[in-house]
């Protein structure tokens, strides 16, 4: 659709919602003194008395975010870096997943799962895949593939290794990071609020988040619903999305309460294929990222309902303990490719891939904090156990090679199927993952909480089960425990300045030997490898001048890597990172938010690059209200990723990129108490060509094509 014919379908939308309109400022920042009334949130999405850390500043991140079994901590006042990302950011940037909002963090890059459109998200060069995520503190319970922003309060960043935090993530990723969903509860106000936009492609957006707050606001009742559909801004594509949520909590006297019951429900046509390079083929050229060169018959459909239950209780004033669980189902099925480059002139090769998954996930947690003081010395003691369970379901088929080109992209008929895997009628169970742990950890604060020592250790074990596709005969175990432990200092030299350093490990479970890699059969198929730990260092520095907050971190850390020798996958090295991270945020001056940072990574893989991991990367944006005209806020941001290596042997090398981004958005009040906020932005404003990423998966360098130029309109109504 035109920019032209967007402005005006979402104008005589917004129009028509009410005839009598006034301005109005928007800001989530209560000192400002433009801003609205600011509405409260009291219940917190994890059921603890504290609730949500507030927003800082400019609003568009909050002052702390939950560190696994720590809980919610200040920033200034842990010895670890986390960013959380608050829904203010998410709407004002119209945001669709959570891509596009970690697209904020200078540490952070989004990728592609290997041969499937999931969603992985790059943390200092270390991958996170979607379904490592947590929600609420729980892994396994999202959408496994994508997840649409309209069910997120928050998305907090954790920088770094975290097995002792958070516990193994169990899908094999998170060793450079994490990534945890905060749900939305209701506030104190009532809640109505309705959104309504249009995307490149003409893709249509509709969604509806509502809220309450019964029995003397001990009760909260919140939902959210949304619907997208139609194409994108690449010509061919088309994507479809339905998402529901229910939040409910309680506040007692003593006891909280909180729950959450969701379904989505994501399906994807001719999406832009991920591409690999052949060994010794330089980088080619990028094709016209505004038309698709996938296959007609290519599709990605999944579907997933989930829930969640946690409870925490204060014994006395010292004492509280908590109990949560969760459950998800997902259903997937696919069919599609990715075709390998052979030469500079763009000729191609490829098989189609189709596939279907079915999990079934059960987790939990339980724990007690204990506050006490011994002497001069304040302990905040925290024993916690967690469980994990996953059984999946997966059939395959593989169909024989076929040639194209990704500049003459030629439509083919659906290949023949020349391998097969499992029944797509009934899919026998192929994976089964239980993980169980037990952390112990003690924050001691000394000198009037000015200094503060965090340690702890925590057991875990894993235990993970193959099968064979065709009669389910087990072809691979693996059950092993180990104990990961940290050690962190904080001291504010001043109310203003902190600094810190931390010892801290990662923990995941080992790969399962995929059936080919790099389009070459790998002979030990099926087999689990042992578990992958990452060890980091990490000493910073942060500040808190009240409107105005930084952070500056020095790390290394050193992993296993995996890969494939002689045709036999395994563990075939060690990478070592080493990095410098600058993160800035806040308002600059009154009315002119800030948020942005730079990240320096220098990755060793026996002498080469780690694949996918730039030297540099770095954000800058600005959001600014502008004083002449009330109600008129403009944002810019600009997306700088340098240049990275598609091969382990360095030999293929993307180009950096930079990319521009621009919006603005203009708030009314309709008759005095409704506000009406209209929103336009474009995404990638100068139309840049580029090749985005390389890799998301140990071992591969598919790449990922840049999205064009991108229009996007809403509005929102709070009645």
């Amino acid at each position: 659709m035109h920019p032209s014919r967007l402005t005006l379908t979402v104008l005589s939308l917004s129009f028509a919602l009410h005839p009598h309109l006034a301005t109005a400022q928007d800001t989530d920042n209560p000192d400002d003194p433009l801003a609205l009334p600011a509405m409260e949130v009291r219940a917190s999405a994890d059921a603890s008395a504290e609730g949500l850390p507030p927003a800082y500043a400019g609003g568009q991140v909050a002052k702390g975010g939950r560190v696994g079994l720590l809980g919610n901590q200040d920033n200034m006042q842990t010895p670890f870096q986390i960013t959380s990302y608050t829904q203010m950011l998410i709407q004002d940037q119209q945001a669709a997943s959570v891509a596009d909002i970690v697209e904020n963090d200078p540490a952070v890059r989004s990728a592609r799962g290997f041969g499937n459109f999931q969603q992985v998200y790059m943390v200092r060069g270390l991958p996170i895949y979607s379904d490592d995520m947590s929600y609420n503190g729980l892994y396994g319970l999202l959408p496994r593939q994508y997840l649409g922003a309209e069910l997120i309060e928050r998305v907090e960043v954790l920088r770094g290794a975290n097995a002792f935090l958070n516990g193994a993530a169990p899908g094999g990723s998170g060793l450079g990071g994490a990534i945890n969903i905060v749900p939305k509860r209701a506030p104190n106000q009532p809640l109505n609020q309705i959104s309504a936009g249009v995307r490149s492609g003409d893709q249509t957006y509709m969604a509806g988040d509502f809220a309450r707050r019964l029995a003397d606001d001990r009760i909260g009742i919140r939902l959210n619903v949304a619907r997208r559909d139609g194409g994108t801004a690449i010509d061919g594509e088309s994507t479809e999305l339905s998402l529901f949520t229910l939040g409910l909590d309680y506040r007692g006297e003593r006891l909280r309460l909180s729950a959450d019951l969701g379904h989505q429900d994501h399906q994807l046509d001719d999406i832009q294929p991920s591409i690999r390079i052949a060994p010794g083929v330089d980088i080619p050229s990028v094709p016209r990222p505004d038309k698709s060169i996938a296959q007609p018959w290519t599709f990605s459909n999944a579907r997933d309902t989930f829930g969640t239950l946690r409870t925490e209780y204060d014994f006395n004033d010292q004492l509280t303990g908590w109990l949560a669980a969760g459950m998800r189902s997902g259903d997937e099925s696919s069919a599609l490719t990715t075709p390998t480059v052979q030469d500079l002139a763009g000729n191609t090769t490829g098989t189609r891939f189709s596939g279907v998954r079915e999990d079934r996930v059960k987790t939990g947690e339980a724990g007690l904090r204990s506050r006490f003081d011994t002497g001069s010395i304040g302990h905040n003691v925290t024993l916690s156990g967690s469980v994990y369970r996953m059984d999946s379901r997966n059939a395959y088929q593989f169909s024989d090679s076929f040639a194209g080109n990704i500049y003459q992209p030629i439509d083919v008929p659906s290949p023949p199927t020349a391998l097969v895997g499992g029944s797509f009628d009934h899919p026998l169970v192929t994976d089964e993952t239980r993980t169980s742990s037990l952390a112990l950890a003690d924050v001691l604060s000394f000198m009037d909480e000015r200094l503060l020592i965090t340690l702890g250790a925590r057991y875990q074990k894993i235990r993970s089960y193959s099968y064979d596709y065709n009669n389910g005969a087990r072809n691979g175990a693996y059950s092993e425990s180990a104990i990961t432990p940290v050690a962190g200092v904080l001291y504010q030299l001043t109310p203003q300045v902190s600094v810190y350093a931390n010892h801290i490990e990662g923990l995941v479970k080992g790969d399962v030997a995929p059936a080919n890699a790099g389009g070459n059969p790998v002979i030990n198929v099926g087999e689990i490898l042992a578990p992958y730990k990452t060890r980091q260092n990490e000493v910073g520095m942060k500040y808190d001048g009240g409107r105005l907050g930084a952070s500056l971190g020095l790390y290394q850390s050193r992993k296993q890597i995996a890969g494939v020798e002689d045709g036999i996958y395994g563990v075939i090295g060690h990478q070592r990172n080493r990095g410098l991270e600058l993160s800035l945020f806040g308002q600059a001056t009154p009315g002119l938010a800030v948020l942005g940072g730079v990240s320096l990574l220098d990755s060793d893989v026996e002498g080469n690059d780690a694949i996918g991991a730039p030297r540099l990367q770095a954000n800058v944006g600005f959001d600014w209200m502008v004083p002449a005209l009330s109600g008129l806020s403009l944002d810019a941001r600009a997306i700088h990723t340098g240049s990275q290596y598609a091969d382990a042997e360095n030999q293929q090398k993307l180009p950096s990129w930079t990319r521009f981004d621009a919006g603005l958005r203009y708030n009314m009040l309709l008759d005095g108490d409704q506000q009406l906020t209209l929103r336009a932005r474009v995404e990638n404003l100068a139309d840049k060509e580029y090749w985005a990423t390389a890799g998301g998966y140990p071992g591969d360098g598919s790449l990922m094509i840049g999205a064009p130029r991108t229009f996007i309109l809403s509005t929102t109504l709070d009645f």
